[in-house]
Parts: structure tokens; sequence; C-alpha cells
């Protein structure tokens, strides 16, 4: 298995000071081949490690499946490097009798696109058409405050990121209690939140009712894509997001909040599941 970490020697200038030559660490990064059935579907680069859940994520927000039972096996390829190891970068994935296989758009989408490549009101039909699950009208209200003390539960949480300071965290909490129920770290913020949609098919918690995704970058098309497949009713980010990604989350019932970041955030989307004292918070027009 290719490492979450590596070591690299630099050299730390400082002006004023002598060069250091020093060991420094950074976040690994390795191609990851996903198949299904023996067929290639897929490459991505990311950090080695939860391989499974980014898998399974991965065709969750492709609208492939839905449920634990429709991915019957996950097994990693046979195979040796150039120095004769197995770097465990191709994973096998196995539908269950019945789940149509993905088609060669999926494929296609994947390889030509670095964030979203979708644009345009007729993704975001594709997109609501595309999923199993409504999240309109998910009961989830929250206060402002426990919003605010996400960020740094999440960045305390970030084990890898402390280390490097170069990984993107998807971190999934309670809408009731904001007990933090998963965190994932990859140097995509794709597929970070890849690996939760995939821990929580794993785990059979698909739709993620009542849940709060939060990201530790901006908030891009694609992520609010990805939660609106995986029934998540809130998303926020500790940056801005896209236009299309406030589009969709719009078109899609979604509470979208950006530049979370304690004391303040700005709501995009589905501001009536903030609640102040109780109550829907009161907003003055300027």
């Amino acid at each position: 298995m290719g490492r979450v970490t590596t070591e690299r020697l630099v050299l730390r200038v400082t002006v004023g000071e002598s060069p250091k030559r020093q060991p420094d660490t950074l976040a690994g990064e390795e191609p990851l081949e996903l198949r299904v059935g023996g067929r290639s579907l897929a490459v991505t680069m990311r950090t080695p490690g939860a391989d499974f859940d980014l898998a399974a994520g991965f065709l969750v927000s492709e609208g492939v499946i839905t449920r634990t039972e429709e991915l019957v096996a996950m097994r990693y390829c046979a195979g040796a490097d150039d120095d004769g190891f197995n770097r465990y970068n191709v994973l096998d994935l196995t539908l269950a009798g019945g789940v149509a296989p993905p088609d060669e758009s999926v494929a296609r989408a994947f390889f030509t696109t670095s964030s979203c490549g979708l644009c345009g009101k007729a993704s975001i039909d594709a997109v609501r058409t595309r999923s199993a699950f409504e999240i309109r009208d998910d009961p989830l209200r929250v206060v402002p405050a426990l919003l605010v003390s996400l960020p740094n539960r999440l960045r305390t949480a970030q084990k890898v990121f402390e280390k490097t300071g170069g990984l993107h965290a998807a971190a999934l909490f309670d809408g009731e209690t904001g007990d933090l129920l998963v965190l994932r770290e990859d140097v995509g913020r794709h597929n970070a939140v890849d690996k939760v949609v995939g821990w929580a098919l794993r785990e059979g918690r698909l739709p993620l009712r009542g849940t709060i995704l939060l990201v530790s970058g901006r908030a891009s098309f694609e992520l609010v894509q990805k939660a609106v497949m995986a029934g998540i009713p809130m998303l926020c980010a500790v940056s801005a997001p896209s236009s299309l990604a406030v589009d969709l989350a719009q078109e899609s019932g979604m509470t979208l909040v950006g530049f979370l970041r304690d004391p303040s955030m700005v709501v995009y989307s589905g501001e009536e599941r903030l609640l102040a004292a109780g109550s829907p918070l009161e907003t003055a027009t300027p």
C-alpha cells in the first residue's frame, strides 16, 4: 500500500540566516485506477488510504449505486511496479446482479474534468433527475453557534494535515448533536468527499439525512453534486462557493454555507434551516 505521507530532504532558506538542509513531510499522492467487473472506469490522483471508501463514494456520486448491497466486492488487483512492489493502485469493483454498470459517459467525464466540467441549467437538471434522495424536506435545523464551532473541530482532527499542510479534508457531523461522524483527508477535495460518502454507504447510512458536510476549501458544483447524491441537506465550506454550486444548492433545497469561520458565515441557500433561540433567523433587508 502506498504511504499517506513521505519524507523528502529540502533546503529551508530564511533571509538573514544560513540555509538549512532538513527533512520535510509531504502528503502522499499516487494514481488509483478503478475498474468495474475488470473494465477500466476511472483514474484519479489520490492520497493512499480509505481507497474502498473512495471507490464506493465515487459510484454513489455518479448515480451507479445507492445501497450497500449493490456493491458486493472490492479487491486490489495483483501486479507490481518496476521495482517489483505491488503499490495497490488498481482496484476492481463487483456490482450486484441486476445493477447496471456505469456507462462510458461516466469514464469520459472523470478523465476530462479536474473539478467540475459540467455547466449550466442542463447539468443542474441532470443531477436533480439522477439523485435517488430528496433533501428539500429534510427536517435538519441548527443554530449558528454550532456551525461556527465546526471548522476548528475539523482542523483539530486533521492528523495528516498537521504533518504536511497539504491535504483537503471533508467531515460529516450529526446535525442534532454536533458529533463528528467521520473525517477523511486527501490531496483532492472531491476525493475527500467521496471517501466520506463511501464510508456512509458501507455503513448502511445512506441517505445522510440530518447531517452536515464540512469541507476545508471552497464549495464547487462538484461537491454540491456529491452531497445531493448522498442525501446530505447541508454543505458548509470555509471558503467561497462557485455560482453554479449556489444554483444547484437552491434548485435541490440544500443549505449552502460559505466562509464559515468563527464567529461568522455567509448563507447562500436554505437559510430556513438556521435557527436563533429555536426560531428561524430574522434578517434585515439592506
